[in-house]
């Protein structure tokens, strides 16, 4: 099966095109040990992303996907804000992109395909880590996870972009690594395709029934039928 009709390409960023979780571990283990708190991994972290910096934090601190209830409010917001200044600090020299995603990127640019980022990551990190990678320039809009009150997998901005970019839900294509990401879709109405090495809390990314689901960007172009 492939899609002929589409126009507007949503793609989620950490896990997706780039793999932050080295960063994004290094930023929530100082963050939480400078508050006196046990260390967290790579791997931990890798199980916890996804659904925004005070919720990755939040389970930092607690050790756990499920957050504890217990947790004080005021030093989830404390750890929030290191964990931003550590962040910012390392420069994001740990990320990288995935196989083939650069490419990918570039030859649905040349097709005349629009793409935006919608992302939960904060707003304020997203263009640095573009331009860092060199795939700022391809795309015509990019939402981060402060940008509107309703995270992934709410479908409020693919909403916007939908009416933005006056095109149908039919037209519009989800692409991403987590259940959020295939759950926005649905709830936009849209198409998902939904890539099997990112982050999802430990799931088989199947288990959430996106439209395609595949091991490497690269495949989009098959699917999208876009001549390399």
């Amino acid at each position: 099966m492939a899609l002929q009709d589409i126009q507007l390409i949503a793609f989620d960023l950490d896990g997706t095109l780039l793999d932050s979780v080295p960063d994004l571990a290094e930023a929530a283990d100082l963050a939480v040990r400078s508050l006196d708190f046990p260390s967290v991994t790579q791997a931990q972290v890798r199980d916890w992303v996804g659904n925004g910096a005070d919720i990755l934090i939040a389970r930092a601190l607690s050790q756990d996907i499920l957050i504890d209830e217990n947790l004080d409010a005021e030093l989830v917001k404390q750890a929030r804000v290191r964990f931003d200044e550590f962040y910012h600090q390392g420069g994001h020299r740990l990320s990288h992109l995935y196989d083939k995603v650069k490419s990918t990127l570039q030859t649905l640019h040349g097709a005349g395909y629009k793409m935006a980022i919608v992302t939960n990551k904060p707003s304020a990190f997203v263009p640095d880590i573009l331009a860092q990678h060199g795939i700022a320039d391809v795309f015509v809009d990019v939402i981060g996870g402060d940008d509107f009150p309703n995270k992934k997998p709410d479908p409020m901005a693919l909403n916007w972009l939908l009416e933005k970019h006056q095109v149908s839900a039919k037209q519009m294509l989800m692409v991403g690594d987590s259940k959020n990401d295939v759950l926005a879709a649905k709830n936009a109405g849209c198409h998902s395709f939904a890539l099997t090495y990112g982050y999802n809390h430990g799931e088989p990314i199947a288990d959430s029934a996106p439209d395609f689901v595949a091991d490497n960007l690269a495949e989009l172009l098959d699917v999208l039928a876009v001549v390399n």
